[in-house]
């Protein structure tokens, strides 16, 4: 998780990230089926205060504001008691973009696309991962193949915070080399279906539309 950039834009942008991409087992998530791939990490979405390209408007395509007397119908109607434009559909199909980005950043070491996505704790705990892969030498060689599943699962206000909890069911290959070239973990042939729930938040307060991955997690 300046003004934010035209859903279409925001597409596109996610479009033109690039597809490799993995993250370490206890930042991401949880792995389900083949095992084989590199231990994993933690991330969080939004856009950039400093930089319209990375500004994330997040969605699902559940409609939970139709969901009366739902806990996630509730968390809904209270974030847009004051924020009327919040649309879940919307705010999905934009954390499905983010979690294309931030995998993506994660696996290349690329802080700069990090640091404005995610709160100050989950970039500590990205940063800490890469720096400890870059002092050892590790190549970590990773593939998004595709996102089964981004459902938002819970929603609410607290304080002036808006936050928002999604599901996410994605197919990855990873493989993690040493300096040498030897693999570490992993294997190229080995796709994982891998469950992540991230949840992103804002403040209400901000000019800022933009939301910030502020914890991660997986399912068993």
């Amino acid at each position: 998780m300046d003004g934010g950039i035209p859903f279409f834009d925001l597409l596109f942008f996610a479009m033109v990230a690039a597809f490799l991409v993995f993250r370490l087992r206890s930042v991401l998530g949880r792995r389900q089926g083949h095992h084989q791939a590199p231990p994993q990490a933690d991330p969080q979405a939004a856009g950039d205060a400093n930089s319209n390209d990375n500004v994330i408007a997040l969605p699902d395509r559940n409609k939970a504001e139709d969901d009366d007397g739902t806990p996630l119908g509730e968390g809904v109607r209270q974030i847009r008691g004051v924020d009327a434009s919040f649309d879940p559909e919307l705010f999905a199909t934009g954390a499905r973009a983010a979690f294309e980005m931030i995998v993506n950043a994660f696996a290349g070491g690329d802080r700069d696309t990090l640091r404005p996505l995610t709160s100050a704790e989950v970039f500590g705990n990205f940063e800490r991962t890469i720096a400890d892969r870059d002092e050892k030498g590790h190549i970590l060689e990773a593939t998004l193949i595709g996102i089964k599943e981004a459902e938002l699962t819970d929603a609410g206000l607290d304080g002036h915070e808006a936050w928002a909890t999604v599901r996410f069911v994605s197919e990855q290959v990873g493989v993690l080399r040493d300096s040498e070239g030897q693999t570490l973990s992993g294997a190229t042939n080995a796709i994982e279906e891998i469950t992540d729930v991230w949840t992103f938040a804002r403040d209400t307060r901000s000019p800022d539309p933009n939301w910030r991955l502020v914890a991660t997690g997986g399912e068993s």
